[in-house]
């Protein structure tokens, strides 16, 4: 009856959900999706190392990355971002150059900071979703405007 493996028709299941998902999605909801998917591929990427899976752990690095440097970066709208905007692009470059430090030196450590900035992030753009319009930023997103600019700085 079915000639695939139960993990690959999970799979087919689950790509099947992410792309219905991504359809119906408004914009606000496809970034939460990006911030989501990023630090999956970085819980992934966790696990695999604690699992010596090291080319499976370069894949959702790398997974983690794209969705970074391709998706959330690439989302910024410089024209009526300002500010934020700059910051946000520099943070996302922060964290794409961690993340392949991370990646060659197999460091744990730097996965767990780049998830936490990215959930910070994520938990802030959350709340701006369920603010009624002209309500200000919440606190952390208040957080990332405060920053000051340099790379390493945390959110």
């Amino acid at each position: 009856m079915f000639t695939e493996s139960p993990s690959r028709a999970i799979s087919s299941y689950q790509r099947v959900g992410v792309e219905s998902g991504v359809v119906s999605a408004d914009p606000h909801k496809l970034i939460l999706m990006l911030f989501e998917g990023a630090r999956q591929a970085l819980d992934c990427s966790l696990l695999y190392i604690q699992q010596n899976r090291i080319a499976a752990k370069g894949e959702m690095i790398s997974k983690a990355i794209m969705i970074i440097d391709h998706g959330l970066k690439a989302s910024l709208d410089r024209k009526v971002g300002g500010e934020l905007v700059n910051r946000l692009e520099q943070l996302y470059d922060y964290m794409t150059a961690r993340l392949l430090t991370a990646n060659l030196q197999n460091d744990a450590v730097i996965i767990e900071e780049i998830n936490c900035l990215l959930g910070e992030l994520h938990e802030a753009w959350m709340s701006i979703g369920k603010q009624p319009a002209g309500k200000t930023a919440s606190p952390a997103a208040k957080k990332v405007t405060e920053q000051p600019a340099t790379a390493g700085a945390a959110v």
